[in-house]
């Protein structure tokens, strides 16, 4: 297959991905009984420079969020659990963070340990069962998603400082916050430092899968369990240690927004970014820089649909019809190219064959 050729069908999954977003988009807010250009015009409108600083602090938390599914993914495992690992690292790191056992860097840097330990361990629970009890991850971690968030508001109801109707964790001294840096005016808000966790997360994840033997070896028991065992791998051990690096990134998403804007676990808790994650890691290939564009994509659709309902009649909620037939799309798209390639390589090797192979002359003569 040529260079050219190999270009244009690794591009033809994502062109027909987005074609087919906006006309099944376009067709339900025809259903809806408004205008598809109406739509379109105040979506791709250049976005303001608060709404601009806005994407790129949930980016980092979707991409966070994604590169958490995306261990499973390659391990095989569908970590559908990564809402409610995130939810209850968040808040054992907001409880920590508030005792202020320590101050100023530390106590982020200490904070940051216990949300990564909590997560991991919440994770690992599903890990434990797939391998011992046989249960699906897929199961427990839906399950493990309704306690976390049972806990978790149990927890705060009961231990929980009282703010006006509402409770919330022990507000974050001030020596421990950090107020990011601000590209704009500054009231158009602040950058949170804290972005800089998904940078080094997506190139350590990056590192690891494509430079260490650990990466090679959940690679390998994702492709094939069999062929792991042959070469000497214990699954059952990668199982485990995969959910549960999957849950420590999961624990680090919300980091950012807490010690950036929140500092404290409560109404200002922004729930969903799980689901979302596991949406943008299929979007991305499971790949940092297809996640990143992902992140981006849904960050930048999300914040630009806040002004549908202020300058039209269109509901936001057609965004996420929009963001799901995406999504769908691109998995669909994906695999029909796949087999394209595999059927244009086939096709190349046989006309290969026979190009090679003698005529019964020349096999006579021979």
């Amino acid at each position: 297959m040529s260079v050219v050729r190999r270009v244009l069908m690794s591009l033809a999954a994502p062109l027909v991905a987005v074609v087919a977003a906006m006309v099944i988009t376009s067709l339900v807010v025809l259903a809806s009984q408004s205008s598809p250009v109406e739509f379109w015009t105040i979506l791709v409108d250049p976005p303001a420079p608060r709404v601009y600083v806005n994407i790129v602090n949930q980016a980092a938390m979707i991409f966070l969020s994604a590169l958490a599914a995306a261990v499973g993914f390659k391990m095989n495992l569908f970590n559908i659990g990564v809402e409610g690992q995130y939810q209850i690292a968040s808040y054992a790191a907001a409880v920590f963070a508030g005792a202020a056992i320590f101050s100023g860097a530390l106590n982020i840097l200490a904070t940051l340990v216990v949300a990564m330990v909590v997560g991991s361990l919440w994770a690992g629970i599903a890990g434990v069962l797939r391998v011992t009890r046989g249960v699906s991850e897929v199961i427990s971690t839906i399950m493990l998603n309704a306690i976390a968030l049972t806990l978790t508001g149990y927890f705060l109801s009961t231990y929980g400082e009282k703010a006006g109707n509402s409770r919330r964790t022990t507000v974050i001294d001030p020596g421990s916050r950090l107020g990011g840096f601000t590209p704009f005016e500054e009231r158009d808000g602040a950058v949170w430092t804290l972005v800089v966790l998904a940078i080094l997360a997506g190139a350590a994840f990056s590192f690891v899968l494509n430079k260490t033997r650990f990466g090679f070896d959940l690679r390998a028991t994702g492709m094939s369990e069999t062929a792991a065992v042959a070469s000497g791998v214990k699954v059952n051990r990668m199982v485990v240690i995969s959910m549960m690096l999957s849950g420590a990134i999961a624990g680090l998403i919300w980091m950012p927004a807490l010690f950036g804007a929140a500092y404290s676990y409560g109404t200002t808790f922004q729930a969903g970014l799980g689901f979302t994650g596991i949406a943008v890691a299929l979007l991305g290939r499971n790949q940092p820089l297809g996640i990143f564009f992902g992140a981006v994509l849904f960050a930048f659709l999300n914040e630009q649909s806040n002004r549908l309902t202020l300058q039209s009649d269109i509901s936001q909620n057609v965004v996420q019809i929009t963001q799901g037939v995406i999504v769908l799309a691109v998995v669909v798209a994906y695999e029909v190219v796949r087999r394209r390639k595999v059927a244009a390589e086939q096709q190349a090797v046989r006309q290969k064959l026979d190009a090679d192979k003698p005529t019964p002359g020349e096999a006579v003569s021979a």
